[in-house]
C-alpha cells in the first residue's frame, strides 16, 4: 500500500487500510465493516471507545460509500501509492549494517499489509517494491534473496511477484514492536491502543 498506512490526521489517510478492506471492496462490504468498527470505537463504548478513530472511520465511510467521492479519492490514492514512502528515506534504511535489517523488515511490512488489506491480490512486483522504497533493484536483490532463503517471502503462484509467507507474518509480528522505525509502516491497524507508541 501503503501506502496502505494510516497517517496522522492532518495528513493523507488510506481509508481502505483504516477500514481494513480491499480497495476493490463492494459498497455492501464497506457498509458492513464500517458498522462493525463504528460500534467498536464509538465514544459511548466504555471498553473500546475512541472518539478520534470514530471520526476518521465516519469520514472514511462517507467518502467510500459515495461513488463520486470514492472515484476522486481512489485517483488521489493511486498517485500517493505510486510515490516512495517517506519512511524509506530515513538514514536508518540507507546507512550502516542495521539499514539492511530495516530494509528486510520494511519489505516484509509492505507485503504483510498487502496480504492483509488485499487478499485477492496479495503480491507486489519488484517494480512495486522499487517504487515504494525508492531503492533500485540492485539494492533490493540481496534483501529479497535473504527473505526468500529464510522462507519469509515466495514468488506468487500466478506471477513472478512476491508474497509474504506465514513464516514472514510471524517474523513481522514478533519483531515489529521492538523496531520503532519500521513500526511506522504498519502501525495503522495492527495494534490497539496508543498508535504512536508500539507495545513493549
Amino acid at each position: 500500500m501503503l501506502e496502505s498506512l494510516v497517517m496522522a490526521a492532518a495528513e493523507f489517510i488510506d481509508y481502505y487500510e483504516l477500514l481494513q478492506i480491499s480497495p476493490n471492496a463492494e459498497s455492501e462490504t464497506v457498509q458492513r465493516v464500517y458498522k462493525l468498527l463504528a460500534a467498536r470505537y464509538h465514544p459511548d463504548n466504555p471498553i473500546t471507545g475512541d472518539a478520534e478513530r470514530f471520526v476518521l472511520l465516519r469520514k472514511a465511510y462517507e467518502t467510500l460509500s459515495d461513488p463520486e467521492q470514492r472515484a476522486a479519492y481512489d485517483a488521489q490514492l493511486h498517485i500517493r501509492l505510486s510515490q516512495p514512502l517517506p519512511v524509506f528515506e530515513m538514514k536508518e534504511f540507507v546507512v550502516g549494517i542495521e539499514a539492511e535489517g530495516n530494509r528486510r523488515l520494511g519489505l516484509l511490512c509492505l507485503l504483510y499489509n498487502r496480504r492483509r488489506t488485499d487478499p485477492e491480490h496479495p503480491s507486489l512486483s519488484l517494480l512495486d517494491l522499487e517504487t515504494l522504497t525508492s531503492f533500485p533493484r540492485e539494492h533490493l536483490e540481496f534483501t529479497i534473496w535473504y527473505l526468500r532463503e529464510k522462507k519469509f517471502v515466495r514468488r506468487d503462484e500466478t506471477s513472478s511477484d512476491y508474497v509474504v509467507t506465514s513464516e514472514g507474518v510471524d517474523y513481522v509480528e514478533s519483531n515489529l514492536p521492538a523496531n520503532r522505525i519500521v513500526y511506522k509502516l504498519i502501525k495503522g491497524s495492527q495494534w490497539k491502543g496508543d498508535e504512536e507508541n508500539p507495545p513493549s
